[in-house]
């Protein structure tokens, strides 16, 4: 079912890459080789309008590719016995619907009240149910989140599955530093950490267009890491998995990259464990 929302505001800023990660997620989902199915996508882009967003659909591969990757971290991660899993900055993601958890899966979900409000009335509407136990917890990860989610059921004694999609460079350096403390105080041995970071150089050249779309929106990045490891390594977690853009390419069968520097730079994608 389709067509706009009522009674909701509709995503604007920040909130609104939100949508655009949902038209990426909605084109793989189109394709007879798609890298994962996500039934919701196109039911969000609907809602809002892809026009709402223009610029960001050349993004899509970049999207496809990275929601795979994550998708494979979580799966992995509960193939290990994790039970918990925190998707921080959750937008518009559906995880909780459209993957296989396990059971006595208990999946959290932190975003501005705004965006979740407007993601609920969707699902609502398109009769989503969740595979695994859920709660959605309006938060503004700049401030402290953390009580909140203690009171909502999370325990800080199970090793935990954490995402941080789409979030470290709408942070300042500053916010991303207390935001890694702070799910480091909350991660037992043996919890996982997945994210993407943006590196100054790919900022300046790849994604330079894209940064300026996202400028127009009102969402900027704010931050880029030079050292992603190292950074994760001062915060208490050892990188797993970090491939280069080649790597990633190889991984999921989307082609090879052009001869270049280019094959050999990090994919701004990677997965870390606190380690005991």
């Amino acid at each position: 079912m389709n067509g706009s929302t009522t009674g909701r505001d509709l995503p604007t800023g920040v909130s609104l890459t939100a949508v655009g990660i949902a038209i990426g997620r909605a084109m793989e989902s189109d394709r007879a080789d798609g890298l994962f199915k996500d039934p919701y996508a196109r039911a969000f882009v609907d809602a809002v309008g892809a026009s709402a967003v223009a610029g960001m659909g050349t993004f899509s591969g970049y999207v496809a590719i990275r929601t795979r990757f994550f998708d494979d971290c979580l799966l992995r991660g509960a193939e290990r016995g994790r039970r918990q899993v925190v998707l921080l900055a959750a937008g518009l993601d559906t995880r909780a619907f459209r993957l296989p958890w396990p059971a006595g899966t208990h999946l959290f979900e932190l975003d501005l009240p705004a965006l979740l409000a407007f993601k609920e009335e969707v699902l609502s509407r398109e009769g989503a149910v969740a595979s695994c136990r859920r709660t959605v917890l309006a938060a503004d990860l700049r401030e402290d989140w953390t009580p909140a989610l203690r009171a909502a059921g999370f325990d800080p004694s199970a090793p935990t599955a954490w995402l941080a999609e789409g979030l470290l460079p709408y942070l300042s350096a500053a916010d991303n530093d207390l935001l890694a403390d702070r799910v480091g105080h909350l991660s037992a041995p043996g919890s996982e950490l997945a994210l993407d970071h943006l590196d100054p150089e790919t900022k300046r050249g790849s994604l330079a267009a894209t940064s300026d779309t996202l400028d127009g929106l009102g969402a900027s990045w704010l931050s880029t890491l030079d050292d992603p490891a190292g950074w994760l390594a001062g915060h208490g977690w050892t990188v797993r998995d970090a491939p280069t853009r080649g790597a990633l390419l190889k991984r999921y069968g989307r082609g090879r990259p052009a001869p270049g520097p280019d094959r050999d730079r990090l994919s701004g994608l990677a997965a870390a464990v606190r380690e005991g």
